[in-house]
Parts: structure tokens; C-alpha cells; sequence
């Protein structure tokens, strides 16, 4: 029987989540509908991430989560990387996985449902470049925030990362239907678009780079904020660096991942920068836009890593003073370089560094918001809070703003900045006369 509702559980990167919304408008235009909250979907999609150890492990024990009470189950579909990675093997690991689909092939799902629904059990991990995105549906409802992916799969080859193996090579998508979706997302609600890639700022067609794109798409009417992520040192381009001083609609925030301090570490990572270099890029970054709030990714624990390496980490922490950043144990991923590589750290020693490096992180993250304590700025409305007549906005800095307002989500208001804390802001609506 063909399902009429699903569920979609979308996990690991922004990616993901937008993979994820384009599967439910491809399920909504065949008919299909998301089931209700707390009710039982005929199609479940788990949309995995591989980017962890232990991931393929984690996505089994969901799908055998879904089994029912009384033995049924769901048509259950898992998606995403750890259905790349695995292929065909998914379903002799576990039976109860009726489709198999990886990240280039979501376009495929509802002739595979139909498959399925039939008693096959397809399985599709084709990379072919990029011909999912004709198939999707026009957009027609967005959030005040929305993603849009404009580069995918990646040419690094860092030793530690999977994403090349199970995203594929570096292919970025045709100008006009970038532009044109994000006419349609602008025309469905959004006020901010987030430009997606694995490495983003490698995207290029015909001679145009990321910061023709961003200048392109600040001339939509309706569009007030962009932003991207994420980007490689080695695709930080000038003309992008410039880009951030020039756009107005280009919020001040950059993710930039150095994963290490030490050049002895990065060398090893297959990472094409040096800490001295990266650190250049972040100097130009703030001469032309003197504001920014920089944004990074470190992994601790790399094999071979020693304390003196783990200094050297700790060190560019200080020297950039991040307004946010991500942090991980080295985690081993099968078929890597780095997973054969010998001196392999203890997981004690991991855990250690771990905590001492976010530790700093968090010093310099609540610096940074109470140095913007006092400003006026602008707040995004995203959500309502917990609290009644409390809103959820972000600033251009990409704090989390918690306001007693009376706007709706997809309402850009005037605040003064009045208290930061580790992970958030809080906001006072700015009355005209103050404004």
C-alpha cells in the first residue's frame, strides 16, 4: 500500500535540514502529507549524518526504534550519508530498511516508495552531478531563516573526513536556478537566506565566484539578509573578503574552520593552510568588515597530536577570540586516511583537551557578547519563546536574542543589546523616539 504520510528525521548538518525540507515538498507533491505531531507515519525517512564515529551504528538503532508494539512497522527509508556510505549493505544489516537512498539520488524517493510499496527494496547511491535539484518542486514556503544549497561534495580530501567519499566531488549549481530559488523563498516568507556547501565558498560558474552570487542576490527585493557556510581557507577569495565591507545585506559573521593550531597537525590533516596563513585571512576579514564575529571548527586528539600541538590550538584560540566556535574529538572514520594512521590518541587524553579547549571557547564567546552589550542593532524574529510575549530572534552576529515583543516571526525590529550571557542575548524593543 502507498504510504499518505511521512516523517522525515533529519540529522548532523544544515546540509541535511535542507535536503530534508526539499524530500517533504517532493512527498507533499505526490500527494503525501507530514504526519501530525505524536502521530504514527506510514513512511518514516531517517536523513543520517556520517560525519561521527559511530554513526552507521546510530542510525541502525533507530530504525529498529520504529518497530510497533504489535510487531508493524512503518516503510522505513534511511537517507543521507551513512545510507552512501553503506549501500547496499543497510539492508542486510537490517532487515526493516525498505529503501535505501544516498544524497544525490533524493529525487528518486517517490519512485522508490512505489517500489517499495510493491515489495522491492531499492537501493539507489548514484552520484550523478547535482540532477536532484531539477526534480524538486518549486519553493513556495520558507522560514524567516532559510537554507539554500548552492555547492556540494568536496576536492580536499582532508585524512580525517568522509564527506568526499559520501558527497562526492566538488560541483557547484548553475547560477539562474540558485537565483531563482531564492526568489521563490523570498516570495514564500524568508527575510534571510543562508547559502549552503560543503565548501561553499569553492562555488563557481563560468568565471563568477561567491561574491558575484552574494551581490546578485542582494538586489532581491525583500532579501535582507544573507549569509553562507561553510568555507575552506583555501577558497577565501579577496573579492569575498571585500564583499563583507561593500554588501550591506552580508551579515558580519564568518565560519572559517583552522580544525588546528598546530602546522605539524594540519600538514598531517591534508589542510592546505597554515595557522599563519588562516590568521592573515582573518586580518583582512577585519579590516574590511571591523565588526565580524568569526566562527571556527577544531579537532582535538588528532593521531599524533602531542600537547605541545594541542598548545599551539589553544594559542590561535586566544589570537583570534572567536565570537562562537565547534569543537570535537578526532573521531576515526573507516576507509580514511587518518583511521590507519598510527599514535592514535587515548580517548582520556581526548577528553582532556576537549574540555580545556572549550573552556576557552566559552571565555572568549561570553566576551564577545558583552563587549555588544549597549548596542543597537537589528533582531530577526525566528520563534516564540518559552516565556509568554517572548520572541527568538538572531542578530547579525548570529546570537540568539530572547525579546518581549509582540512581532511575528519573519519581523526584523529594532533592539538595544541589554545583557549577554555564555550561549545568548537578551533584547529591548527600541521605541521609535529611541530609534
Amino acid at each position: 500500500m502507498t504510504p499518505k504520510t511521512f516523517k522525515i528525521k533529519s540529522f548532523g548538518c544544515q546540509m541535511n535540514v535542507y535536503d530534508g525540507d526539499r524530500m517533504a515538498e517532493l512527498l507533499n507533491q505526490r500527494g503525501m502529507h507530514a504526519a501530525a505531531e505524536g502521530e504514527e507515519a506510514d513512511l518514516v525517512v531517517l536523513n543520517t549524518c556520517h560525519i561521527r564515529e559511530k554513526a552507521a551504528d546510530k542510525a541502525y538503532s533507530d530504525v529498529g526504534r520504529l518497530r510497533r508494539e504489535d510487531g508493524s512497522k512503518p516503510l522505513i527509508a534511511l537517507a543521507g550519508c551513512v545510507a552512501q556510505a553503506e549501500g547496499a549493505e543497510a539492508r542486510r544489516r537490517s532487515p526493516m530498511i525498505d529503501i535505501v537512498v544516498g544524497p544525490q539520488a533524493y529525487h528518486r524517493l517517490p519512485q522508490m516508495i512505489t517500489e517499495a510499496s510493491l515489495g522491492r527494496r531499492p537501493v539507489d547511491t548514484d552520484m550523478p552531478a547535482i540532477s536532484k535539484f531539477e526534480a524538486f518542486p518549486k519553493r513556495r514556503h520558507a522560514n524567516p531563516s532559510s537554507f539554500l544549497t548552492v555547492q556540494e561534495g568536496c576536492d580536499k580530501f582532508c585524512t580525517y573526513c568522509v564527506v568526499p567519499y559520501t558527497r562526492g566531488a566538488e560541483i557547484s549549481r548553475p547560477w539562474n536556478d540558485i537565483v531563482t530559488e531564492a526568489h521563490a523563498l523570498v516570495d514564500g516568507g524568508a527575510r534571510e537566506i543562508v547559502l549552503l556547501g560543503q565548501n561553499v565558498n569553492a562555488w563557481e560558474r563560468e568565471g563568477r565566484g561567491l561574491a558575484d552570487l552574494i551581490r546578485a542576490l542582494a538586489k532581491i527585493d525583500g532579501l535582507e539578509r544573507i549569509r553562507y557556510t561553510t568555507s575552506h581557507p583555501a577558497d577565501m577569495t579577496d573579492a569575498l573578503i571585500a564583499a563583507h565591507g561593500e554588501i550591506d545585506e552580508l551579515m558580519p559573521y564568518l565560519h572559517l574552520p583552522v580544525q588546528s593550531g598546530s602546522n605539524r597537525i594540519l600538514k598531517a590533516m591534508n589542510r592546505t593552510h597554515t595557522a599563519e596563513t588562516y590568521l592573515a585571512i582573518l586580518e583582512k576579514m577585519r579590516a574590511a568588515r571591523p565588526d565580524v564575529a568569526l566562527s571556527g571548527d577544531f579537532i582535538v586528539g588528532f593521531p599524533g597530536e602531542t600537547e605541545e600541538d594541542f598548545q599551539s590550538t589553544l594559542q590561535i584560540v586566544d589570537a583570534v577570540r572567536y565570537a562562537s566556535a565547534y569543537s570535537f574529538k578526532y573521531s576515526a572514520r573507516p576507509g580514511t586516511p587518518a583511521a590507519t594512521m598510527e599514535d592514535q590518541i587515548p580517548r582520556e587524553i581526548m577528553d582532556d583537551r576537549l574540555q580545556r579547549l572549550q573552556a576557552k571557547i566559552n571565555e572568549h564567546q561570553l566576551a564577545f557578547n558583552r563587549s555588544k552589550v549597549g548596542w543597537d542593532t537589528e533582531v530577526l524574529v525566528e520563534r516564540r519563546g518559552k516565556l509568554s510575549g517572548q520572541m527568538i530572534g538572531r542578530s547579525p552576529w548570529l546570537q540568539s536574542v530572547h525579546v518581549e515583543t509582540d512581532a511575528e516571526p519573519g519581523e526584523i525590529i529594532d533592539v538595544t543589546l541589554v545583557a549577554g550571557g555564555p550561549n545568548s542575548m537578551t533584547g529591548a524593543v527600541r521605541t521609535k523616539e529611541a530609534a
